[in-house]
């Protein structure tokens, strides 16, 4: 009976959350409901997987407007419906098209206009898919209306934007900042009404008890409509599964591929560097990662052939099939780096390859991989309201001076005035507000690349650089199985590559070391002279004072000291005392038989330190008995990266045992 739902994705105008309108439903025994969000798609995904789990029968679309003005509700009948209201939504807001009044003819879609645009559009000839909302305050009417006799075209209409008074105000004061002017001028026009809010099942049955005919017809409606994306079904890959014809011939390319160039890597192979290549492509296919890999390296391949330099990094790199085939540069077997923190059978996700180019480079990296792929869209990612942001607005929303917002937020008491009444005010909603989502931004650098069109997952928009960006941000596209491509970008590439030009042109004789000769610069003294007294001004990553100050205490003098100095500097290891001891046991050999044995044995490059993610894969399988794949699923919970229900918990109760 709900067919026009709101969450805080409709934006400057919404006050809860996708996940709390399912909580409010299950609290009044709510068993069906549609999100229909203004112009936006955002929640829909989550919002679909969050009904499932709570055994609720989830519809969405959208609550098409022009600014708040609501023209029609548009609801998928199935995933054909969804993509046509994606593809009618973008197309939209790429050109800037305001809506027009009358709906579009949708095949997989069902229209519901407000009893109030029904007699605007003064026809009463209505599609098969369109209806009209009745609303408890059209009740009156509609026996006078020339609607009465559509009984078939007739649905209830109950909008659910708030849960309660407190949620009213927020919306007022948010409406109030998106039009950038004072709360007792907002006109009664930009705001819902206050009678928006999710009455029971029982309450409504009783208010329509004169029009049984509307409660089945909206019944029937929510039922006829049915989604289903398969959320946390590993089985389930909704990325470009297939890189060139078919998954037979794409492992054909990346086996070729790999043992072509493994001697490149390796002069001299070892047996171990001939079972972990075997291994991990044995991995890589059961896992129906080998599209990923491929076009990673189609990428890779295009920006070579533009002498674009990269660096590949990320969970990827300890995957020796990358090191061999050239997206990273970091050999795991050298430092050791686990294949299982790389891929297994606990992740269905594919290792992260961030690879990092010149800035000057990213555009044309970024458009040759949108003309290169078919379904592709840059990551969104919504920027939200902060805590003290969120007072300066409604300092002016209240019309309280500057001056005294300034002293609020430096600390100062508030003294008795007439704006410390609204000072109270706007504390109390300043906390209401602080997290809501305020615009739509894109991600920094994630691209996706999906096996059907992107419209099949969400409505698009379209930022000032022109690549087609999608409504929802990197976790909820995880969830369905949306997995993305990090091209980055730093200008510690483009001035190197500015460097070895400008060599070129001055000194065009000079013999230049290849910038991919990684061993040649790992063994320069030269280079490590730097390292040893931290003069690294200008050096990408190692340049700031704690990581000089580190590598000076350190004495770094080689590329596993830099490693590792790398590593504790980071804020887990910084903060829980492994840095200042691991120092201490570099520089005094002595201590290191401080070490617990048994840690000594199996962190022995480290002195019995745990500096590195690998170590507590190590220090897990050693002590806890877990298999190192396990073990992963214990280091992703220890960095909050565990979303699926019960994996954590399962590691915890198999180390109790």
């Amino acid at each position: 009976m709900y067919l026009n739902c709101h969450s805080y994705f409709s934006l400057r105008y919404g006050t809860f959350s996708e996940a709390d309108l399912i909580e409010l439903a299950k609290g009044n025994g709510v068993t069906q409901l549609a999100l229909t969000d203004i112009n936006s798609t955002s929640a829909c995904l989550n919002f679909l997987k969050l009904s499932q789990e709570e055994n609720i029968h989830g519809v969405v679309g959208v609550d098409v407007r022009n600014g708040v003005d609501q023209l029609y509700i548009l609801l998928a009948k199935n995933n054909d419906g969804y993509l046509e209201i994606n593809e009618f939504i973008s197309h939209h807001l790429h050109n800037k098209i305001p809506f027009s009044n009358e709906a579009p003819i949708l095949k997989g879609v069902f229209c519901i206009y407000s009893f109030e645009k029904a007699m605007e559009l003064k026809t009463y000839d209505f599609k098969q898919n369109e209806f009209i909302g009745i609303s408890i305050k059209d009740l009156n009417k509609l026996p006078f209306s020339p609607f009465a006799e559509l009984k078939d075209k007739l649905v209830i209409l109950q909008t659910v934007t708030f849960r309660n008074q407190s949620d009213f105000n927020a919306h007022r004061l948010l409406r109030t900042i998106d039009l950038n002017t004072l709360l007792s001028k907002l006109p009664l026009s930009e705001q819902a009404s206050k009678q928006d809010v999710l009455l029971a099942p029982e309450l409504l049955r009783i208010k329509y008890q004169e029009y049984p005919e509307l409660l089945f017809n909206t019944d029937k409606l929510l039922k006829s409509c049915k989604i289903n994306f398969y959320f946390n079904d590993h089985r389930v890959n909704q990325n470009q599964i297939i890189y060139g014809t078919d998954k037979v011939s794409d492992y054909k390319i990346l086996e070729e591929l790999c043992y072509s160039k493994l001697k490149k890597r390796y002069k001299n192979p070892s047996l171990e560097v001939y079972e972990r290549v075997e291994k991990e492509l044995a991995a890589i296919k059961q896992m129906d990662f080998v599209s990923y890999f491929l076009i990673n390296n189609d990428i890779l391949e295009y920006a070579r052939s533009k002498d674009y330099p990269y660096i590949g990094r990320g969970s990827g790199a300890n995957s020796v099939v990358a090191y061999i085939i050239g997206i990273t540069n970091v050999d795991p077997i050298e430092l050791d780096l686990y294949f299982e923190r790389f891929i297994n059978v606990y992740r269905s996700s594919p290792p992260d390859f961030d690879i990092d180019f010149s800035w000057k480079d990213r555009d044309d990296i970024t458009e040759y991989i949108f003309k290169r792929f078919k379904n592709t869209a840059l990551m969104g990612t919504y920027v939200t309201f902060q805590y003290r942001a969120v007072i300066r607005e409604l300092g002016k929303v209240f019309g309280v001076p500057k001056m005294e917002i300034d002293n609020y937020l430096k600390g100062y008491k508030v003294k008795k005035s007439s704006s410390s009444d609204y000072i109270k005010l706007i504390e109390k909603y300043a906390h209401y507000i602080h997290g809501f989502p305020n615009y739509l931004s894109v991600h920094s650098g994630g691209i996706i690349i999906t096996q059907k069109p992107i419209s099949y997952y969400t409505t698009t928009f379209m930022p000032p650089k022109g690549f087609q960006t999608v409504q929802f941000d990197m976790n909820i596209a995880e969830e369905v199985g949306i997995f993305k491509f990090d091209i980055l970008a730093q200008r510690g590439l483009s001035k190197i590559k500015d460097t070895i030009e400008l060599i070129n042109i001055n000194q065009p004789d000079a013999q230049l070391v290849d910038i991919e000769d990684i061993d040649t610069f790992k063994n320069d003294e030269e280079i490590n002279k730097l390292l040893n007294t931290g003069d690294c001004m200008g050096v990408f990553y190692v340049e700031s004072p704690a990581m000089r100050t580190l590598m000076t205490k350190l004495q770094t003098n080689d590329y596993l000291n830099l490693v590792a100095a790398s590593s504790i500097i980071r804020p887990g290891v910084s903060n829980g005392g492994m840095k200042n001891e691991f120092v201490l046991r570099h520089r005094i050999p002595e201590k290191r038989k401080e070490a617990h044995p048994v840690m000594l044995e199996v962190l022995h490059d480290t002195y019995g330190v745990m500096v590195y993610q690998e170590d507590v894969l190590k220090v897990a399988h050693k002590f806890a008995g877990l298999s190192l794949a396990e073990a992963d699923i214990l280091r992703r919970g220890m960095r909050g990266k565990v979303k699926s229900k019960g994996q954590f918990e399962q590691i915890e109760k198999k180390i109790h045992q």
